[in-house]
């Protein structure tokens, strides 16, 4: 079956990670998947939360929102509502967790970098590109650190691995990598696959939206996550080579 935009099966979308996108903070990112675009920002903050001063460890936290007028209707801010959505409050947790996989948090000392992922553009896989760009602008946040003589040991050593995310899905029995929104509301199976630098796994979240799906059916999607999160992972070191 031909795909809305032409694409082959194990195909991603036009990748761009465009480094340093807002002049505030100390690492921003702004991340296109074909017409899904998320702006990320790292923000450096002197200490940590509460239950964990006095650990000596670091932290690094996300949060994940969405621009009113991000999809083809517009959303009420979640401000106005008075509080975050379930959707919303899970997807940020994801990001957060997926990207303290990939840093030593006591080489932080008590910092915290927070992670703002803002949904400007929603045609499907905001969550995966969030944590593709997050990567990125918290690299830039630790450097930024490294620079001002804040951080305990090289940054190469304390972003030990690179993460990334991509969707995956079964569509009209087919599997097919990095869902745009017209395939991921028709889609059978529907998965978000976050792997490291060097293809193991952070998270995997995998759903039968129509009914079950098979191991065989799983593990294509699998392969299709990981050879994304590959590209993936080459676009994150030319961006930060740049």
């Amino acid at each position: 079956m031909a795909r809305p935009d032409g694409r082959a099966a194990d195909q991603l979308r036009p990748v761009t990670l465009t480094r340093k996108w807002s002049i505030h903070p100390e690492g921003s990112v702004l991340v296109e998947f074909g017409d899904t675009r998320v702006l990320c920002t790292a923000s450096v903050t002197e200490g940590v939360p509460r239950w964990r001063k006095g650990s000596g460890l670091g932290w690094v936290t996300a949060e994940y929102a969405m621009l009113p007028r991000a999809t083809n209707t517009r959303g009420d801010r979640e401000s106005i509502k008075g509080k975050v959505g379930g959707r919303t409050h899970e997807i940020s947790r994801l990001i957060g967790r997926s990207l303290r996989a990939c840093i030593d948090l006591k080489a932080l000392g008590e910092n915290s970098i927070v992670l703002d992922c803002d949904v400007l553009q929603a045609d499907g896989g905001t969550r995966t590109a969030a944590i593709t760009g997050a990567y990125v602008a918290l690299h830039d946040a630790v450097n930024w650190l490294a620079d001002r003589k804040s951080l305990a040991g090289k940054v190469d050593k304390v972003m030990h691995r690179s993460i990334q995310a991509v969707s995956v899905g079964i569509i009209d029995g087919e599997p097919r990598l990095d869902l745009m929104y017209l395939e991921d509301v028709k889609a059978e199976v529907d998965m978000n696959v976050v792997c490291t630098g060097d293809g193991d796994f952070v998270e995997v979240q995998g759903t039968g939206e129509d009914g079950v799906f098979r191991r065989d059916q799983m593990d294509a999607l699998l392969d299709l996550g990981v050879l994304g999160c590959t590209e993936l992972a080459a676009a994150q070191l030319k961006a930060l080579a740049s």
